[in-house]
């Protein structure tokens, strides 16, 4: 947790100046150019989930998504490399933070498209399923891996949500739902425009068993994704873990969230979920120096990122040339 917390507070005054937007003007001295989406305060979900997956597993994002990405293992340097654009990053500079991948992990995208993980992951999940069925009818060994999802609430309100989760449980999926539930739809209060209970309620009318848990809690998330993991790795289809959590940043790194009240952020932060985590560890009596130290060890990581992105190259001008789908017309435009 404390490893996303430090990146994304790096990111975030790396982007400052980086985009036009909320009545500020781009500056040339941002590291970070573009829309830049924190998941400051979400930390307990990617961490709580994360800890059961294997390397083997397949994960896919949000726009929100560097937390999910560094809790599946993948390399924190050549992710901020792919923040400031330098060729040393993941996609070679030209993903950027909304567009993170690392296959090497499992890791199969970000994605800056509300509710387009879904499908993705669905189809990951299918084709592992095939697979784990060929391997049966050759008396091979089974391997037991899965596709994860993350998703925020507002992506439930978009079509994709609810074409995935039927196909997942017509075909009886091995892949996990994580809605990151964090109130809000980018600058919209996601309660008053979700019809029902939400997520886990949709989950379970579909006839996909479903877990709600208090996502700043680390500690519950991860023994609620422990029993989920295995449910789905033993082969009984989807399941869905619903988080309650919030996003204390607004939608992008330079969004100041005027629209909403301050007293409901003064009250969220008190559920800090980093904070919660050192409040109990030291009531079951433990030194709080260790845990100091796994934080200047995190901040140090982050800062040789920094210092090693700064100094990477500029993709080369040839690389706009490649990564690229011709239709086959060989005119380009």
């Amino acid at each position: 947790m404390v490893r996303i917390r430090a990146f994304e507070n790096a990111a975030e005054i790396a982007s400052q100046g980086g985009v036009s937007a909320y009545g500020q003007s781009a500056a040339g001295t941002a590291r970070v150019r573009g829309p830049l989406h924190l998941s400051t305060g979400q930390e307990a979900v990617a961490t709580g989930v994360c800890a059961h997956l294997h390397p083997d597993d397949y994960l896919t994002s949000t726009h929100r998504g560097h937390g999910h990405t560094l809790a599946k293992g993948a390399d924190l340097g050549r992710m901020m490399a792919e923040l400031f654009g330098k060729a040393t990053g993941f996609n070679g500079g030209k993903g950027g933070s909304m567009h993170i991948a690392d296959f090497s992990v499992g890791m199969l995208g970000a994605n800056g498209v509300v509710a387009a993980g879904l499908p993705i992951a669905v189809g990951a999940a299918h084709a592992q399923k095939l697979q784990q069925d060929q391997a049966r009818a050759s008396s091979q060994a089974v391997d037991d891996a899965i596709t994860v999802c993350f998703f925020g609430d507002g992506a439930i309100n978009r079509g994709p949500f609810l074409e995935a989760l039927n196909w997942a449980r017509v075909y009886a999926l091995p892949v996990l739902f994580v809605c990151e539930d964090n109130r809000w739809s980018a600058t919209t209060a996601s309660g008053p425009m979700t019809a029902g209970p939400g997520a886990s309620a949709r989950a379970i009318s579909l006839d996909i068993a479903a877990t709600q848990v208090d996502g700043n809690d680390v500690v519950e998330v991860h023994e609620a994704a422990a029993a989920l993991v295995a449910q789905v790795r033993a082969g009984l289809g989807p399941r869905l873990l619903h988080a309650l959590t919030y996003r204390v940043k607004g939608h992008v790194s330079v969004d100041p969230a005027a629209y909403r009240d301050p007293q409901e952020l003064a009250a969220a932060l008190q559920t800090d979920p980093i904070a919660r985590l050192r409040s109990r560890f030291q009531s079951q009596g433990h030194d709080l120096a260790v845990l100091d130290a796994l934080e200047n060890e995190a901040t140090a990581e982050v800062q040789a990122a920094l210092d090693s992105a700064f100094a990477a190259p500029w993709p080369e001008a040839s690389a706009a040339f490649t990564d690229i789908q011709s239709t086959g017309a060989g005119t380009w435009f």
